[in-house]
């Protein structure tokens, strides 16, 4: 666990939220990285060819009031268990390879998750699940995810959420959805020429995939394929398999065991 990350250059602590270009592990963005503010600064930023530079805008996002303040608020009073320690507080971009040919798809970081470590499932129960499950994959080379510092490295595979700021109860409003939407849909357009399959975390990021993929240019089935867990959909030459998503409320009741889960990322492992 990290306690009291120091500033690589001052050794001391961060503050919370992290400012871009601070020297946070990972952070993507520059001082001057230019910053959405309205679903129609989503859409012009998202516009570009590069992922490096997309990545960097997601990371200092501000679109959605109601998301930024209840991130950066959750990185000032934080979590009683974590108070030592400082919180990311801004939008998770996607990470791994940049030419993946697996991409695994969530919902939204979680509060004192993802919005705390600086990276998506990363720092609470889900992420646990779902690392380990990747690392018994073969996809990460690390069987736990503590913070974007930590050494973590997928293998052939990236990770996106849907939505990229925490959202209050763990729920987007549409509006919140379709401000953020830019941002996967460009992602999975960059990353299409190599990808072979996508698995969805739970029915919010099965949507999300079939939205960015047809975004992508890939032909959907019509009717919209049903989300299931171990569901499986050709969308031109990807794969989108359907995950029960690691929730406590899923791995607590045993609606979703390792072995399910070992099942599907083993069938997603197979495209590398």
């Amino acid at each position: 666990m990290i306690v009291d990350l120091p500033h690589p250059l001052t050794g001391q602590p961060f503050p919370s939220p992290v400012p871009a270009g601070t020297g946070w592990p990972g952070d993507p963005a520059a001082p001057g990285t230019p910053v959405a503010r309205t679903a129609g600064g989503v859409r012009r930023l998202a516009a570009t060819r590069d992922l490096d530079t997309l990545t960097a805008r997601v990371s200092v996002c501000s679109a959605c009031p109601r998301l930024v303040r209840w991130r950066e608020g959750v990185a000032r009073t934080k979590r009683a268990s974590f108070a030592a320690q400082p919180y990311w507080g801004r939008p998770i971009a996607g990470w791994g390879q940049a030419e993946p040919h697996v991409l695994v798809v969530g919902l939204a970081p979680a509060a004192n998750g993802g919005n705390r470590t600086g990276r998506v499932f990363t720092g609470d129960s889900s992420g646990d699940w779902l690392f380990a499950g990747l690392h018994r994959a073969g996809l990460a080379t690390q069987a736990t995810s503590v913070h974007a510092g930590d050494g973590q490295q997928l293998v052939g595979t990236r990770m996106v959420a849907t939505v990229r700021c925490a959202p209050p109860e763990n729920m987007p409003t549409p509006e919140e959805r379709d401000t953020c939407a830019p941002w996967i849909n460009r992602e999975v357009e960059m990353l299409a020429p190599s990808l072979r399959v996508v698995v969805a975390l739970g029915g919010y990021g099965w949507d999300g995939a079939l939205r960015a993929l047809a975004g992508a240019g890939l032909e959907v089935p019509r009717p919209k394929p049903r989300f299931g867990h171990g569901a499986e959909v050709a969308i031109g030459h990807v794969t989108l398999l359907g995950c029960y998503h690691p929730s406590q409320q899923n791995t607590f009741t045993g609606r979703l065991t390792p072995q399910m889960l070992d099942d599907v990322l083993g069938r997603a492992a197979t495209y590398l």
